[in-house]
């Protein structure tokens, strides 16, 4: 029997994500009865682990027969820890015999390991964005969409945003009408759009409304690596230097240089956690002009060298 969807469960992977995925086709077919099949698989058939600690039974491996339309990997942290050449092979077959490829939030890093989606455009979550860019920096990543649909390609960032995939995809293939349903059992509300943003704009993160803040700090997240000075962020809405100071200190209690400081240690942060870069290229990606430099900033700002806390990483 064919099946609209394989999800092949890594150990670890998010359960959320996976029932998002899920749960959309499971409520479509209450309402068209048959409209979509599907299976849980795992490389070797066993039970996988979430990384929430609850085990699924998979209903095939991934050598088994499939002729299913998409194949969509779900993995979560760690992806490239369970990543075998085996699992690239089975893919590549799949795409091969005409299937559709997924992947929600760090599924992305299993399909670029895997030398599948070079020059193709994905989204993931936006904290594991700066780790896949400088993995895969041949892979586009649409930084704010929540999710993208292509030809041979979908991918999401995970947790609600793999809803709104899917309600994109039972619009698709059954009418809109079909998907509002959906969304209406889900308490939605509305069918988000792929562009919509991940995350909350940056008023709303900083509870700032200040609008030469607000600017300020996204031109701050924009430039990272390379750092801009104070005097030009100044520059750029038309204010002093300082001017510029007072206005985070009123808004958000701090200097524009540590607040700056804050945002590069929390990328390196994202970065010793979520990737294989050593510390000097982190250091280089967020901006510091040593290695030395960022380990005394990272110990000042979390209390712990940057190695030892890579060692220490939560899940």
């Amino acid at each position: 029997m064919r099946h609209d969807f394989d999800f092949l469960l890594f150990p670890e992977f998010s359960f959320i994500g996976f029932a998002a995925l899920v749960e959309p086709l499971r409520i479509a077919n209450r309402f068209k009865v048959g409209a979509y099949q599907w299976r849980t698989v795992s490389m070797d058939g066993a039970p996988v682990v979430a990384s929430n600690g609850i085990a699924l039974h998979p209903q095939a491996r991934l050598s088994d027969p499939s002729d299913s339309a998409c194949i969509f990997a779900i993995s979560s942290f760690n992806p490239l820890r369970y990543f075998t050449s085996e699992i690239g092979r089975h893919l590549r077959t799949s795409m091969q015999n005409g299937a559709t490829l997924g992947a929600i939030d760090t599924g992305c890093f299993v399909l670029a390991e895997a030398r599948l989606i070079s020059g193709a455009s994905v989204t993931l979550h936006w904290e594991a964005i700066p780790a896949f860019k400088e993995r895969f920096p041949q892979v586009m990543v649409q930084d704010e969409s929540r999710f993208t649909i292509a030809p041979g390609l979908m991918t999401s960032a995970g947790a609600m945003a793999s809803v709104d995939l899917m309600l994109e995809v039972i619009s698709r293939d059954h009418g809109s009408e079909l998907a509002l349903l959906v969304s209406e059992q889900l308490v939605s509300g509305w069918v988000r759009e792929r562009s919509d943003h991940q995350r909350l704009q940056i008023s709303a993160r900083y509870r700032v409304h200040n609008a030469k803040v607000t600017q300020v700090i996204d031109a701050m997240e924009q430039q990272l690596e390379m750092p801009l000075s104070i005097d030009a962020l100044a520059m750029r809405i038309g204010v002093t230097r300082r001017q510029l100071e007072r206005l985070f200190q009123d808004h958000l209690n701090a200097s524009p240089v540590h607040f700056y400081l804050g945002l590069r240690l929390g990328r390196a942060r994202h970065l010793l956690r979520q990737s294989s870069m050593d510390v000097i290229e982190i250091s280089v990606a967020c901006g510091f002009s040593s290695a030395s430099a960022f380990s005394r900033a990272y110990r000042r700002q979390f209390g712990v060298a940057p190695s030892h806390d890579r060692k220490e990483k939560h899940h």
